[in-house]
């Protein structure tokens, strides 16, 4: 734990119990806080009025209700324009390359840490914290600041968070990261804390019910008339036509429009040609990947042949896997069986038991 005394903690604020018990712990400690939410799209614009989003109207309500309960000043801050710059454009950008994005990565590295963190140095803060399920140590051996699983493991969130630096890491605070779900809402309880038994958010917040082809259609003017009619092709025959290729992603087995008299799911996009290129489930498994915009955390470089546990998604349990330096900075991440389903534009985190090595978005698959 670091030292609280005379210490000023900007607490990033969702509205959600778990930025509100991190801010109660805080305060408990001894901190100096400061409540900050922020204002990331234009509601009207983006049509979201969505009470279980992380940046809802609603969130702002509760996240000012709870800073006042304990004591500390609430600002909301308008991060608008970074965050269309950074993520929404982003997110549009990948889909329109025939990927499958994941903008959270994206928002924590360049929103809710980098840019939140110079709000809060000018505002005469030592560290931000959030609600995260994550841990960090320093490790004097190396000179590194180490992210960690959180305690909990059904609500670990260390691989969204494998894209922070050293610089961002060194003025973090995880109050979280020891507790269980259930001890965080005890706590919220205790506290008395409007957001208690307030439901999670699981939807991507700038995403009006989850529906990424309305957005992208509503986004990217004349979309659906550029890409529909494409070829759906199946062992080089045209066996059908798709409604565009960025509504498809990999493994995708429902709402292809073809009837085979058998399952068969997408396995390939390609944006250049507008063709979704189908198969069976056997043709989803790859034994190697290709990792771009890396970042290490708990080293400062990758040795070929080092041994990892490696993710590539949120929900998946991880693998083992071999790492290797590959051309202009890149990873190849060599399984030691093959991996159903891997998805360019998401992220594979490498853990080496609770630590976080890094992490990087996956570009290509490939067998090896």
């Amino acid at each position: 734990m670091r030292n609280s005394k005379e210490k000023t903690v900007v607490v990033a604020m969702s509205g959600g119990v778990d930025s509100s018990v991190a801010a109660g712990i805080l305060k408990e400690q001894g901190y100096n806080l400061i409540g900050i939410t922020i204002k990331t799209y234009n509601y009207e614009d983006i049509g979201v009025q969505n009470e279980h989003s992380c940046c809802s109207l609603e969130g702002i309500n509760d996240a000012r209700i709870v800073a006042a309960k304990l004591g500390f000043p609430h600002y909301v801050i308008d991060f608008t324009k970074e965050f269309y710059r950074e993520v929404i454009n982003y997110f549009i950008k990948e889909y329109l390359e025939g990927k499958t994005p994941n903008p959270c990565v994206i928002c924590n590295r360049k929103i809710k840490w980098e840019a939140l963190i110079r709000k809060a140095l000018s505002l005469g803060a030592d560290y931000i914290a959030t609600g995260h399920y994550a841990r960090i140590r320093f490790d004097e051996k190396s000179g590194r600041y180490i992210l960690m699983r959180g305690v909990d493991a059904s609500k670990d969130q260390s691989y969204a968070l494998w894209g922070l630096t050293q610089e961002s890491l060194s003025r973090t605070i995880f109050p979280l990261g020891e507790l269980t779900k259930q001890e965080v809402r005890e706590l919220a309880k205790k506290y008395g804390l409007k957001t208690a038994n307030k439901p999670e958010s699981f939807e991507i917040c700038f995403v009006p019910e989850n529906d990424y082809t309305k957005f992208l259609e509503e986004n990217v003017e004349g979309l659906a008339e550029k890409v529909k009619g494409g070829d759906i092709v199946m062992n080089g025959k045209v066996i059908g036509k798709h409604r565009g290729y960025p509504f498809y992603t990999i493994g995708q087995r429902k709402g292809l429009g073809v009837a085979l008299g058998y399952p068969v799911y997408v396995i390939g996009i390609d944006p250049e040609r507008n063709i979704i290129e189908v198969g069976s489930e056997e043709k989803l498994y790859h034994n190697a990947l290709i990792a771009g915009n890396v970042n290490l955390i708990s080293v400062d470089k990758i040795e070929d042949g080092m041994r990892v546990t490696a993710k590539i998604r949120y929900s998946d349990e991880g693998s083992p896997a071999i790492l290797e330096n590959y051309e202009g900075g890149k990873i190849l991440v060599k399984f030691e069986k093959p991996k159903r389903a891997i998805t360019p534009g998401q992220s594979v985190v490498f853990y080496d038991g609770d630590v976080v090595v890094g992490g990087g978005i996956i570009e290509s698959v490939l067998d090896v």
